[in-house]
Parts: C-alpha cells; structure tokens; sequence
C-alpha cells in the first residue's frame, strides 16, 4: 500500500510575538509581518507596535489575536460602545472615520487592481455617514441560556455562536436601541419563550415595526402578550413561523421615503439599513446615468423599486428584475402607487442567467442598465451585460471582492470612467462602493 507524505501543521509559538502594523486590509483588520509574511489582527491601527498570540500559521499568511498594545498610534479613539470588545458588529471604533474610509478606499483599489487588473484613480468623492444611531434596520439573535431558564438578546460574537448581550446599541436609532430592553422582557414573558428565533428591527418613515421569528406555533396568549408590546411601543409586528411573514394585527403599512416617493416594504424584504446614505447614493445613480426622456433602462437587483422608481421619473421606460417574487409585487405596487405606469418587473434568478435566453427582458437592448447585486455579486450577468451594448452601466456594490471580479468581465467593452465610496456602515469592514462604466 503506498503512503503518502502528508505534512504536519506548524506548531503555534506558546509566547506572544511583537509586530509594527503597516497597514489595513479593506476590512480594517491590521497587517504586520510574521517570519516574512503577512500577518492579520483585528483591532490596531497602522504604525502601532503591538503584542500579539499566534492563532494561525499558513504557507503564506498568519493571524494573531491582540493581546496589548505597546505603542499606541496617536489617531486611537476610545470606542464609544461598552461592548465593543465582545460583540462582532462594529470592529473599528478605536479608529477615526478618516482613517476608515481611507483604508476602505486603499483595500478597494488593491483589490481592483489585484483582481481585475484595473487602476482606479482616486475616487470622485467619499460619501461619509453619521458615526452613531444611523442604523435603521438591525436582526437581534435570541439564544435561550438553560442556566437561567430565559432569553437573551444581542448580538452574536465575531466568528462564534455565543450571544452578546446588549441592553442598548449606539449605532442603532435611538428608538430602535429603546425597544432592547423591553423587547427582552416581553420575550421571557412568553410560554414559548425557547422557541424564538430571531427579532428585526425596522425604524422607518412609517415608524417602527417588528418582525418575530418563531420556531413553534404561539399560543393564543402569547400572541396576545406580543400585540401589546406592540400596541405600547406603537410598532407593527410581523409574525413568521413558516414561509412570507404575516402581520399580527391588523397594521399600517410599512413604508420609507425617497424625496416624495413612497417604497412599502414588508418586514423581511431587503432595506438599505442607512437612510441618509441611502438617499445620496441614489441622488448619484441618477447623476451618473444621467437618463433622458427617450433611455429605455434596466435595473437588475431591484427590490422593491429602491433605483426604479427615481430613475422612472426621468427615462421612458425603466425594467426592474428581481429573484424574490414577493419584492417583485411590492416593486410593481410601489411603482403604481407612485403613478409610474412606464415600469415593469420580472422575477429571475440572476445566477442562473440561462434559464431566461427566452424571456422578453432579455431579448431588448437598453440605454442604460444599473445592477446592485447582493455580496455574491453578478458573475453570471456580466458577459450579457456586456453584449447587450448599453451606452452606460452603473454598478453598485456591497462586496468589493466580487466587483472586481465583476467589472473584470466588461473591460473588454466598457471603461471605468469614475467611481465613488459611500461609507454606508461606519466602524465596520463593510464599505459600498458604486463605479460607473462607459462604452469604448
């Protein structure tokens, strides 16, 4: 029988080492060097001398876990949460937002140019947001502690199962932050309390609403108990136990506001979670388009209509496509309800391009096209894209990694005429960024 070499992992050093951070990665996390490579720790800031336990040695990179800092950089803020150092949300308080969205900008042109082979230039602006209380939607995980017999509610931990719990979250808007600690409460007053799942939150132009998750089948009193938690926090509540979420009363509709635009939503559909930033990024969709009365347009990931119903005030026709069929209803019924007759919109799945050679959407050619695709990015559409002959092509992105893939894909048609940044989750390594494609 032949026996293969198979070699052993390198043993991790027992001490803690001593490195200089020389830089951030695009998602904040620092990089020094470990016997010649690269080396990732959360936590630091460039030029910062620190200690650091070795928690993973690969050929070409390692990570370490903090462990003090020796010599602090100058620019280290005191985070402004108390559990900033348990809670897997906002990585990058102890950092001032310049140094973020500077790292953020730097990690996407790295990328890009390392991806793609694309040289982007320095961005045309750089979108900054409100450091605290900008976050309009937030999922609260829920674990039950058989300890205690009770819930908690928070956060989970980077990278773990465990649950931080949280009586409040500077990020949040402030009415959503209140509803934590009543909303916990009101949860360990159910007899079904081990069965929920999960809680969103919503803080809207509509006001508040909720969505709860829950793994069993509520009694008459439970539901009773969660209507007036409700009732007194004036929130709409969605229940799911199964399938689409379905409200628990009867309820206003939940909507937000473009300008003088009207979206409904139904918790669970897919918001921008930062409202201000939200509206600008669209002022600039717009801008960058730039569509007559005479474009015909495509807008791929639409939602509910969050790009197809502004760039329909201003184009002849503008097609909305969207794989979740309950936001393609809610996208047609907005688009009604906002007197937009020159919309349409089709469900399709965007991975699966193939499926749809036949479908009429695909048989047109368009003016302009925009796409804002999930953090998967749009692989799968892009040689269409490409073939199609659209004069411009905006694509906004979540995910940097996957854009550059993306983008790689049209260089043979199109040229990158300018790109943005928008610092949509500050203190985070999320970063959005919207790039705007010409035809050569």
């Amino acid at each position: 029988m032949v026996q293969f070499f198979k070699p052993q992992p390198k043993a991790l050093p027992t001490k803690a080492v001593e490195l200089t951070i020389d830089n951030l990665d695009h998602h904040l996390t620092g990089v020094g060097r470990y016997q010649g490579k690269a080396c990732f720790v959360d936590g630091v800031l460039p030029g910062e001398k620190v200690s650091v336990q070795i928690t993973e040695q690969k050929k070409q990179y390692a990570h370490g876990r903090l462990r003090q800092v020796l010599e602090p950089s100058a620019e280290r803020l005191e985070p402004f949460c108390p559990v900033f150092s348990q809670c897997g949300g906002c990585n990058a308080q102890m950092m001032p937002q310049t140094v973020q969205c500077q790292a953020k900008q730097q990690g996407v042109q790295r990328l890009f140019r390392q991806l793609a082979r694309i040289e982007l230039p320095a961005p045309l602006w750089i979108e900054s947001s409100a450091p605290q209380a900008y976050r309009r939607v937030c999922r609260l995980a829920v674990k039950y502690d058989k300890s205690k017999r009770c819930v908690q509610l928070g956060f989970r931990q980077k990278q773990s199962q465990s649950l931080v719990e949280i009586d409040r979250c500077p990020v949040l808007t402030a009415a959503l932050s209140a509803l934590i600690v009543p909303l916990r409460a009101m949860l360990n007053s159910l007899g079904s309390y081990r069965d929920i799942g999960h809680v969103e939150l919503y803080d809207t132009d509509s006001g508040l609403a909720m969505l709860l998750r829950h793994n069993g089948k509520p009694s008459v009193k439970d539901k009773a108990l969660m209507q007036d938690f409700a009732l007194q926090h004036d929130c709409a509540l969605y229940l799911q136990t199964t399938g689409t979420p379905e409200p628990l009363a009867d309820v206003a509709p939940s909507f937000y506001q473009l300008d003088d635009l009207r979206l409904y939503f139904r918790p669970g559909d897919f918001l921008q979670v930062n409202a201000a930033v939200n509206q600008r990024l669209v002022n600039y969709v717009l801008e960058w388009l730039m569509p007559a009365a005479t474009d015909n347009v495509l807008d791929l990931f639409c939602g509910i209509g969050n790009f197809t119903l502004p760039l329909a005030r201003q184009a002849a026709s503008v097609t909305g496509i969207e794989g979740v069929d309950d936001m393609v209803q809610r996208a047609a019924l907005n688009a009604n309800l906002n007197q937009l007759a020159n919309t349409e919109f089709h469900r399709a799945d965007l991975t699966k391009m193939a499926e749809y050679a036949n479908a009429g959407w695909q048989q047109q050619c368009y003016d302009l096209v925009l796409l804002d695709p999930g953090r998967a990015g749009a692989e799968d559409v892009m040689p269409w894209l490409a073939k199609n002959g659209a004069r411009r092509i905006v694509y906004v992105s979540c995910n940097p990694v996957t854009a550059a893939r993306d983008c790689a894909l049209l260089q043979s048609d199109y040229a990158v005429k300018q790109w943005g940044l928008l610092d949509m989750f500050p203190h985070t390594g999320h970063v959005e960024s919207l790039f705007l494609f010409e035809r050569k």
